[in-house]
C-alpha cells in the first residue's frame, strides 16, 4: 500500500467510534485504493473503475461517498470535518465528470481516502476533548 493510500491508525481505543471508523476507512480503501497497477505504485479503486461509465459514473460514486458524509455527522464530528468532507466530494464529482482528465484525476485525488482521515483526526480530536474533561 502507497504511503499516501494509507490511513494512520488510531490508538488501540475500543470506543462508540471505532466501529464506524473502521467501515469507514474499509470502504474508502475499497473505493481508492483497492486495486494496484503492476510494476507500480499507483492504486486505484471502484471509483476509479465504476467512473470510466461514461455519463453515469461519476454520479453512481456519489453514494458511497455521501454515506462517509452521513457516518460522520451521525458521529457529531462538527461542521468544519462536514463541510471539508462534502467539498471533497464535490471536487472529485466536478472533475470527475470530465472526460478521460476526470478519470486520471480520481485515481490521483482519492476523496474517499481524504474524508476518511478527516474522519479519523475527528475522532482524534474528540477523544483528546472527552480525556481533558
Amino acid at each position: 500500500m502507497n504511503s499516501n493510500d494509507h490511513i494512520p491508525e488510531l490508538e488501540p481505543y475500543e470506543d462508540e467510534y471505532s466501529a464506524q471508523l473502521r467501515r469507514i476507512e474499509k470502504l474508502a480503501h475499497l473505493f481508492d485504493a483497492r486495486f494496484e497497477i503492476p510494476g507500480t505504485k499507483i492504486r486505484f479503486g471502484w471509483d476509479g473503475l465504476i467512473g470510466l461509465l461514461p455519463g453515469v459514473g461519476d454520479t453512481l460514486t456519489l453514494l458511497p461517498q455521501l454515506y462517509l458524509v452521513f457516518e460522520a455527522l451521525r458521529l457529531k464530528l462538527g461542521r468544519a470535518t462536514l463541510v471539508k468532507m462534502l467539498l471533497n466530494v464535490l471536487i472529485d464529482w466536478l472533475v470527475g465528470t470530465i472526460p478521460v482528465l476526470g478519470d486520471l484525476f480520481d485515481v490521483a485525488f482519492k476523496s474517499n481516502l481524504r474524508n476518511a482521515k478527516l474522519v479519523a483526526e475527528a475522532i482524534r480530536k474528540k477523544r483528546a476533548e472527552g480525556e481533558s474533561a
